[in-house]
């Protein structure tokens, strides 16, 4: 039986150590937190955290695992590439593409200011640096995940007022402060195979309006997406670019842009693994696609193939209490849902994530 090393045991790695099982393979987990949510679907689990990777490489050394992989997770893909690198096991691209998509400066360094679709910015390492952008901008942590410490800034008082707490999310200690565009925010799901972008599907991401960042609320494969044929086309153009920059050769690639009131797609983030808001499963829903499947058969050296398709309108949404509140399930008021899952149990206290509205589960439904 072949084995994996999924790093990681949030709830998206509890999707893809299932697929794991599925297929018949021997699942290995590590994380820095003992009893997470994916930990009690996985053969075997040791406490490990997922960016040390020394740690990581000799855990898999004594496994002796096939494959070592992870979803959902940024800061698991530099550790998952640079172990497979070193013991000569299956990627999809180089550890340093990882690295790079990992770095929120090192990508727009990366793309280059003549890449069509980047977007102006500055890296910040004090408070009493020089800005040299323009009011309002977004300040983000440069190698932070989940929207933690992302802010819009209008105004010097404000980004002396929030430069703290946003570094504070920073390993590395420095922000990064990008242009504001006005528009609205889309995720693209897609898939490469040889070299070549095989699968590309845009979504809206709708966000909690009181709360600042953009803290994910919805996921949403809408008519008015799926009908644009000229948007799709400008998307579909700025992934296949974005791909080849940062030679991705092979599965799954995550974006989030932001189209502009021009129409035109900008690129906030990029990263070459599964999302971390189960769109796999809503994108199955949606067009009978499983990007999940495709993954773990790529992987692991199986042929794949796209099948025919048409797109139907779903969405995902997620469901939400605020941090450290008694998860009951009792409290929500369900709309009609073609899958839904929990991730607490009722009495279990809602973790702290992002502060504001944490993430307890997510149904998906036709629209």
């Amino acid at each position: 039986m072949k084995k994996i090393l999924v790093l990681g045991t949030g709830a998206a790695q509890a999707d893809l150590i299932k697929e794991c099982k599925t297929q018949g393979l021997e699942v290995y987990a590590c994380s820095y937190i003992d009893g997470d949510v994916a930990q009690r679907y996985a053969d075997h689990f040791e406490q490990i955290n997922i960016v040390d990777i020394d740690a990581v490489l000799e855990y898999a050394k004594k496994e002796k695992v096939d494959y070592v992989y992870s979803a959902g997770s940024d800061v698991a893909m530099p550790t998952a590439l640079k172990v497979s690198e070193e013991l000569g096991l299956p990627t999809f691209c180089g550890s340093k593409t990882a690295k790079i998509c990992n770095n929120k400066i090192l990508l727009r360094e990366t793309l280059g200011s003549d890449f069509e679709g980047n977007l102006k910015f500055q890296m910040i390492s004090n408070a009493d640096d020089e800005i040299t952008l323009e009011y309002p901008f977004i300040m983000k942590p440069s190698d932070s995940q989940g929207q933690r410490g992302v802010c819009l800034v209008n105004s010097y008082e404000e980004f002396k007022a929030n430069f703290d707490r946003t570094i504070s999310f920073s390993r590395e200690k420095k922000v990064i402060i990008e242009e504001y565009v006005e528009g609205y925010e889309i995720s693209v799901n897609a898939f490469v195979s040889g070299g070549k972008t095989v699968f590309s599907l845009p979504s809206k991401r709708i966000a909690w309006e009181e709360f600042p960042g953009g803290i994910i609320k919805k996921h949403v494969i809408s008519n008015d997406i799926i009908t644009n044929t000229e948007l799709q086309a400008r998307v579909r153009t700025l992934v296949e670019s974005t791909v080849n920059a940062l030679r991705i050769n092979s599965g799954p690639v995550y974006f989030q842009i932001i189209v502009n009131r021009d129409n035109y797609p900008k690129l906030i983030e990029v990263t070459p693994r599964l999302d971390g808001c189960h769109m796999w499963n809503a994108i199955k829903c949606s067009t009978g696609v499983d990007l999940l499947k495709l993954t773990v058969d790529s992987l692991t050296g199986k042929d794949i193939t796209i099948p025919d398709y048409t797109v139907k309108p779903y969405e995902l949404e997620f469901l939400c209490l605020p941090p450290n509140e008694v998860f009951d399930t009792d409290s929500f008021e369900l709309p009609q849902f073609d899958y839904l899952q929990w991730y607490y149990k009722d009495g279990e206290i809602v973790k702290i994530m992002n502060g504001y509205m944490e993430k307890c589960g997510y149904l998906i439904r036709k629209i």
